[in-house]
C-alpha cells in the first residue's frame, strides 16, 4: 500500500503562484505513475497533470502552460508548480498514483482517474479575485 501526502495548498490572489508537493511512502515500482487531479465544490474530480516517465507528461487543456509537473524520483515526490492562478483554479487538489501499464502515448489512460489506485487526502487551493 502506498500512502500519498500532499502539502503546499493555501489562499492566494489572482496571478499568484503556488507549488504543491506530494510525497509517496511505501513500495512503489518503476512504472508507478503520479499525477494531480482537482475537485471544485459541486463538480466532479478532474484531471490536471500526470508524469508518466521522465519527459512523458500530460496536462489538462485548462492548464494552458501555467502549471508544471515534476518529480523527484529519489525522494518519491511529485510537485505541481502553478503560476498565473485564476479564481477558477480554486479547488481541492489531490495527488494520485498507480501502476498504469500501457503505452506512453495512451493519454486516455493517464488522464483517467479510475486508473489511479492511490490517493492523497487533498489540499485546498483558494484563489481570490
Amino acid at each position: 500500500q502506498v500512502q500519498l501526502v500532499e502539502s503546499g495548498g493555501g489562499w492566494v490572489q489572482t496571478g499568484d503562484s503556488l507549488t504543491l508537493s506530494c510525497a509517496a511512502s511505501g513500495r512503489t515500482y518503476s512504472n508507478y505513475v503520479m499525477g494531480w487531479f482537482r475537485q471544485a465544490t459541486g463538480k466532479e474530480r478532474e484531471f490536471v497533470a500526470s508524469m508518466v516517465y521522465r519527459g512523458v507528461l500530460y496536462y489538462a487543456a485548462f492548464v494552458e502552460g501555467r502549471f508544471t509537473i515534476s518529480r523527484d524520483y529519489a525522494r518519491n515526490t511529485v510537485y505541481l508548480q502553478m503560476n498565473s492562478l485564476k479564481p477558477e483554479d480554486t479547488a481541492v487538489y489531490y495527488c494520485a498514483g498507480g501502476r498504469i501499464e500501457t503505452y506512453f502515448n495512451d493519454r486516455a489512460a493517464y488522464t483517467n482517474r479510475e486508473r489511479y489506485g492511490d490517493w492523497g487526502q487533498g489540499t485546498q487551493v483558494t484563489v481570490s479575485s
